[in-house]
């Protein structure tokens, strides 16, 4: 997958696009004209291509990236205020939801960070487990510029995974930020060189890929529950006795043995 000149068509702008190779799938958000901005009918579609993802075994990691020369410039302005409405009147997801489906999404997910980071997609990538990006993105939260209070979900992720100092930073200068900065405060897991971008997504997709699904999506709940201060410790407890008898432990210890990859 590159970013390179667009078709005609893939520069059309359209709701998010969903690719799925062997393990892996891609969503794609797919506005390419106006920085992949999310529009109130992306978020539904958002929601259905999680719910598929998670229910399909086969998938092991997800990776969320952007179309042309930035990741996304986030919710659509127009739109504030309108986003718990769908296009057609009816009840729709809330931006605070997409993320916390996403956050809370049991496979491993990467975010492919191939240029800007603004608004709320700097949530929909925090929500995400790691975040690869190049060395010329930039970032920002325009919330106070905006007179907006941002939603408390996206905060306590700020919080959680930046620490208070940064979250305060962010959200109440309003400042932009590079790459450089970005790797510096914990925001990117990793920064490369764009030439280099899908190297180092793909190798850590394929890392991923290769793990023990169920443990992995056990620690996962767990990590993101200590984050959020809601541990459930006696279910974490659980799946750690289970996994001790669970077929993962005996692939994983016979493969060890055997000096092979093991084959979950």
């Amino acid at each position: 997958m590159t970013d390179g000149p667009t078709s005609a068509v893939e520069d059309a702008p359209s709701t998010p696009v969903l690719t799925i190779d062997g393990p892996r799938a891609t969503i794609r958000l797919n506005r390419p004209r106006h920085l992949n901005r999310l529009q109130a009918e992306d978020l539904g579609v958002l929601i259905a291509l999680f719910d598929r993802i998670e229910a399909d075994e086969s998938l092991r990691v997800l990776v969320l990236t952007g179309t042309g020369r930035a990741f996304s410039a986030g919710y659509d302005l127009g739109s504030i205020g309108g986003a718990e409405t769908s296009p057609a009147g009816g009840a729709g997801p809330s931006f605070e939801a997409v993320a916390d489906r996403l956050e809370d999404l049991a496979l491993p997910t990467i975010c492919r960070i191939n240029g800007g980071v603004y608004g709320g997609s700097t949530d929909l990538a925090l929500a995400c487990d790691f975040r690869i990006g190049i060395d010329t993105a930039e970032m920002f939260m325009p919330a106070a510029r905006l007179g907006l209070h941002y939603y408390p979900n996206g905060i306590k992720r700020y919080v959680s995974r930046l620490g208070l100092d940064n979250a305060k930073r962010l959200f109440l200068t309003a400042e932009k930020i590079g790459a450089a900065e970005m790797l510096r405060i914990g925001y990117l897991t990793g920064m490369v060189a764009a030439d280099a971008l899908d190297t180092e997504v793909d190798r850590l997709a394929a890392l991923l890929a290769g793990n023990a699904p169920v443990a992995m999506r056990g620690m996962k709940r767990a990590i993101n529950e200590f984050a959020r201060g809601t541990l459930d410790d006696a279910a974490a407890r659980r799946r750690h006795q289970d996994s001790l008898v669970g077929p993962e432990i005996g692939e994983g210890m016979k493969s060890f043995a055997e000096k092979r990859r093991p084959k979950f």
